[in-house]
């Protein structure tokens, strides 16, 4: 197992979600490794899991309110505009959920191209599960800074 806080990871910063979507298939087809515990596979249905759950509802229980509050209050800014650090763990009834068995590539990458549209076509959005409610552009910005997080573990070389 790979301690993620001290693996070497790319530099990468999305403007959009479709940035995204580009530099995942350009990975695919330099058939990129991986610097984390994921596989690119994983990595990219991990996001797309976690954009379609957004839209439909996360079944995991959310963070108690006051919990959820004190997120809102001190840390929604920094997780909306500031890079997300590695080494979160997930509770265990969230990974079921979020967390991916080893998957082809192009297969999640094809489900990370639907999410991803779905987040552009769709304007209904759940609660965040650590968040509360956020604006459609709030969970964009999360999920871009989420993608930059996990596809930061894809090694060009």
């Amino acid at each position: 197992m790979v301690d993620t806080k001290k693996s070497l990871r790319r530099e990468i910063q999305y403007a959009n979600l479709d940035e995204l979507v580009a530099d995942a298939q350009r990975l695919v087809s330099l058939n990129a490794t991986t610097t984390g515990n994921w596989s690119a596979g994983q990595i990219f249905e991990h996001l797309a899991r976690v954009m379609e759950k957004s839209i439909d509802g996360f079944e995991t229980p959310p963070l108690p309110w006051i919990v959820r509050l004190g997120m809102r209050i001190f840390l929604k800014n920094k997780i909306l505009n500031q890079p997300m650090s590695p080494g979160f763990k997930l509770p265990k009834r969230a990974e079921a959920e979020i967390v991916a068995d080893p998957i082809d590539e192009q297969k999640s990458l094809d489900h990370l191209k639907r999410a991803v549209s779905r987040l552009k076509s769709e304007t209904e959005r759940k609660p965040s599960p650590f968040l509360g409610r956020l604006t459609l552009d709030e969970w964009n910005q999360l999920h871009t800074r989420h993608a930059e997080m996990h596809m930061s573990f894809l090694s060009e070389s």
